[in-house]
């Protein structure tokens, strides 16, 4: 049987005849195994179609602000099922969310200095669970954020919708234990607390970015985010050119992507083994069929889950690092109505002073970061 809720927190309080602003609630339900986490009531304007170039950039105003809340048990996270739906519980289509994104402020990405993306889903992103085998592994009182960005071309407004996130979880006396399988982010264009969109121009068109894995481990499986006219992701060996792994996108006849396929490789065998100290390259391909080039239309990942050879090696969080600061403001700010950098012109990101911004963030190390609003742009 559910549990009491755990938590409801308010993001503010709605004057008499004004709608009351979203809030978060989580309930545990011991017996399934789940989290269950209800955001809402959110309003849906209804927007123009994603073809329109003016709603191809989806920058920060088109997020919600971060929402935080506390991970409840020690456990491992290993898949998620997701719903909307409206006051009265029925069904809302599932296009109308273009991403959601929960953040762990208590841990950081193995690749970018930045709190880590436990999850994503898109427009484009069937629910994932995976055997009980392997999962994330989470501790009571870890700092949960998350953010949504909305995108209702149904042709209607829409009101009271629900954000319904299940998250499976296996408790902590399961034995054996699940293999350790942490959450591995790889985007061909991320600047830390910047944006990671870029244009494509006509024709086909690719765009990579190389890295250096800090720990060796496996790849146990892999799927990718893409816009229309996105076509795959690929990982390298950056040092031999070889093609490691790729996912494919099923687009319309006019090149609007449906879905990006995915890779579970690993969980019926040893995975794809990547080495620590070697470079790799992420790649993102696009074929625009018009002639006309989409500013900032694009972006390209590819995410997966990967079990490093040595947990104990997994990079640490720097609260000092200016990219995590970065990162830290460009989660703060989301969900804002005007531009950062218009509104804190002239203010220094991550520099020894700090002033109070629109929200206090966790900083992973059991404080709080008050870090204030800087001019860098993140898309997702």
């Amino acid at each position: 049987m559910f549990a009491s809720v755990l938590l409801a927190m308010a993001l503010g309080s709605g004057a008499q005849g004004v709608p009351p602003e979203p809030t978060v609630t989580i309930a545990v339900d011991s017996s399934r195994k789940e989290v269950v986490i209800t955001a809402g009531p959110f309003d849906l304007p209804n927007m123009p179609p994603m073809e329109d170039p003016a709603m191809m950039d989806f920058g920060m105003a088109h997020d919600t602000p971060i929402q935080q809340f506390d991970w409840p048990m020690d456990s491992w996270f290993r898949g998620f099922h997701l719903a909307m739906v409206d006051g009265r519980g029925r069904p809302v289509p599932r296009g109308v969310l273009h991403h959601m994104i929960m953040v762990n402020f208590s841990r950081r990405m193995l690749l970018y200095e930045g709190p880590e993306r436990v999850m994503g889903a898109g427009t484009e992103t069937e629910d994932i669970v995976v055997p009980k085998s392997i999962g994330v592994p989470m501790k009571a009182g870890m700092r949960l954020g998350m953010y949504v960005a909305w995108h209702n071309s149904t042709g209607k407004d829409l009101h009271d919708v629900y954000m319904k996130l299940t998250m499976l979880w296996t408790p902590k006396n399961l034995n054996p234990p699940p293999v350790d399988a942490m959450p591995i982010y790889m985007d061909v264009n991320l600047t830390v607390g910047g944006s990671n969109t870029f244009d494509v121009p006509p024709g086909k068109s690719e765009k990579a970015h190389e890295f250096t894995m800090p720990v060796g481990g496996r790849l146990l499986g892999v799927g990718g985010h893409l816009h229309d006219y996105g076509v795959a992701i690929r990982l390298e060996d950056a040092e031999t050119g070889k093609v490691l792994t790729m996912v494919k996108s099923t687009r319309d006849s006019a090149g609007k992507l449906l879905k990006v396929s995915r890779k579970l490789f690993g969980v019926t065998g040893d995975g794809l083994k990547l080495k620590a100290n070697h470079r790799y390259r992420v790649v993102g391909e696009y074929d625009n069929p018009t002639d006309v080039t989409e500013k900032r239309g694009a972006m390209a990942h590819m995410s997966g889950i990967f079990a490093p050879d040595d947990m104990s090696k997994w990079p640490a969080i720097d609260p000092h690092n200016p990219d995590y600061r970065r990162d830290l403001v460009s989660l703060q700010v989301r969900g804002i109505e005007e531009d950062p950098a218009e509104a804190h012109a002239g203010q220094h990101v991550g520099g020894g002073d700090h002033t109070q911004g629109p929200q206090a963030m966790h900083d992973g190390n059991g404080g709080e970061t008050a870090a204030r609003a800087g001019e860098d742009r993140t898309s997702h």
